[in-house]
């Protein structure tokens, strides 16, 4: 192929490549509202849990308020962020963990958010949640399971949560 065919095709594929990228962000970000209402669970030592999902500002952001046994709530505002989801993590210890996540698929079955820094950490050896994945299972049914970073020890919280019924 010669170099004058293979750079407009080039151009192409990157062009194409990063509007499946917004369209796959916007596929997750859908799925994250569709999660709105209240639900109900334990986590991994089968204390019971609860968690809720509102969206906000005409459609732009979700807010969940996670309640824990023995710990207060936690609360983490979503958003679409180009390519990806961004959150900020309003934690109880008085720091706010931002992670995000690019989808590679509309097919989404689980989002993993990556940290990306954080507000009110004086230093990253200081705890903090460091991970986020939210796997749907069904439309019924979802897991979270947060990643708690204190030094370069990762501490996982897992929450198993099932859609409250009206």
């Amino acid at each position: 192929m010669s170099l004058r065919r293979a750079v407009p095709l080039l151009v192409l594929l990157l062009v194409g490549s990063t509007l499946n990228a917004g369209t796959y962000a916007e596929a997750a970000f859908k799925k994250l509202q569709s999660l709105a209402g209240q639900w109900e669970g334990k986590d991994a030592h089968g204390m019971a849990s609860k968690t809720s999902f509102e969206v906000l500002a005409s459609g732009t952001a979700v807010i969940e308020r996670l309640d824990a046994a023995g710990m207060e709530e936690m609360v983490t505002l979503y958003s679409k962020d180009q390519d990806g989801i961004a959150l900020v993590h309003y934690c109880p210890t008085n720091n706010q963990p931002r992670m995000r996540v690019v989808p590679s698929s509309d097919d989404v079955k689980e989002l993993s958010f990556d940290y990306q820094g954080a507000g009110n950490l004086k230093s990253p050896s200081e705890g903090h949640q460091h991970h986020l994945v939210i796997r749907f299972e069904d439309a019924e049914h979802i897991t979270e399971t947060w990643t708690w970073r204190v030094g370069d020890k990762d501490t996982p919280m897992v929450f198993h949560f099932t859609r409250k019924k009206n």
